[in-house]
């Protein structure tokens, strides 16, 4: 069950891909994909409460879809392509093993923890 939860994250990864390619954005945003909202770590310098729920802001799909749809409704194509990012970036993390935060840290997530024990 676990590679077919797997395969089912990178097809929704490949999907924001595509629907990125569709909308014709520049290449400069296939690079946000990947490391953009990483950028939301910098949180964990305020303690890991603080850490979890700026990392889980930037990492949840409902979000991503939420900007996404609101993207469209208001026909606004910078905020759809920003909700695409957050959605493929979320899906290419859970595929690599990283899932939502929990408080005690960040090896502690939604898909187990991470990182070798020690």
């Amino acid at each position: 069950m676990k590679t077919l939860l797997k395969l089912e994250e990178l097809a929704m990864f490949f999907a924001s891909i595509y629907a990125l390619h569709y909308l014709q954005v520049s290449w400069w945003w296939y690079l946000i994909v990947f490391v953009g909202p990483d950028i939301s770590m910098i949180g964990y310098l305020a303690g890991n409460k603080i850490g979890a729920a700026c990392y889980n802001l930037f990492h949840h799909k409902g979000i991503a879809i939420a900007i996404l749809m609101t993207g469209i409704f208001l026909s606004n194509w910078n905020v759809e392509v920003i909700g695409l990012v957050l959605f493929g970036h979320s899906s290419l993390d859970r595929f690599a093993g990283y899932g939502l935060k929990y408080n005690e840290g960040f090896k502690f997530t939604s898909l187990g923890k991470i990182g070798k024990e020690e």
